[in-house]
């Protein structure tokens, strides 16, 4: 037998079979040299062709708002004083709306601001019957009060006003009171306003009659009543 040849023919058969296997590994896909079959090494985690950076969002550019217009500043004007006793004048005539009788009934008393400038009144106003015309001869009237109170701010030239109702003098003559009492007269009457003084005021057509010397008072008012 020729051993030499057939060791020669293992041999050969065998180096063929080395080479072979080498060029199949060298073919896989994906191959690598310097690390396992299937390793991704030096590529992105999405695969072989996918990029490693994600696209950038574009960014709208920063904007700023206008301002908002803010409107200048304004100091509230300060309280506007009360009326002094030499800032108002006051007149007196007979009201419209009266009760029955003889008598005055009732009257309106006016207050107008002279002063010039802007001022206040407010409250119900003290009533008394100046005997012979003379305050230092007033008698007090007891005051029913009536109405609410508001502060009344007048303009230079403005007016307020308030309603006296007294008890009414029935008959003629004389006159009688229905509680039995006599009517009384008074040539002017003296009227207080609080915080603006006390003005004496006189009827243009007359003295002023009533009974039992009780007077309903409304609050003063900027609404002239009837």
């Amino acid at each position: 037998m020729n051993y030499g040849t057939g060791i020669r023919g293992a041999a050969l058969a065998l180096v063929t079979a080395s080479a072979a296997t080498l060029l199949m590994t060298g073919c896989q896909p994906g191959g690598n040299a310097t690390g396992p079959a299937g390793s991704s090494r030096g590529r992105p985690a999405g695969g072989a062709g996918s990029s490693s950076t994600t696209p950038a969002t574009a960014t709208a550019p920063a904007t700023t708002a206008p301002a908002t217009a803010t409107a200048p500043a304004t100091t509230a004007p300060a309280t506007t004083a009360g009326c002094g006793a030499d800032g108002l004048e006051a007149s007196m005539y007979q009201a419209a709306v009266r009760p029955q009788g003889t008598g005055t009934g009732a009257v309106i008393v006016e207050f107008t601001n002279v002063s010039g400038k802007p001022c206040v009144v407010r409250g119900r106003p003290t009533v008394a019957g100046a005997g012979q015309g003379s305050p230092q001869s007033s008698r007090p009237l007891q005051v029913t009060p009536t109405g609410s109170v508001s502060a009344v701010r007048l303009a230079p030239g403005g007016r307020a006003w308030t309603k006296l109702t007294f008890v009414q003098v029935q008959g003629e003559g004389d006159g009688y009171c229905v509680s039995g009492t006599r009517p009384v007269t008074y040539p002017t009457l003296v009227v207080g306003l609080p915080g603006s003084g006390s003005h004496q005021v006189a009827l243009e057509d007359g003295v002023l009659a009533e009974c039992d010397d009780r007077v309903t008072v409304t609050a003063v008012s900027p609404a002239k009543p009837s």
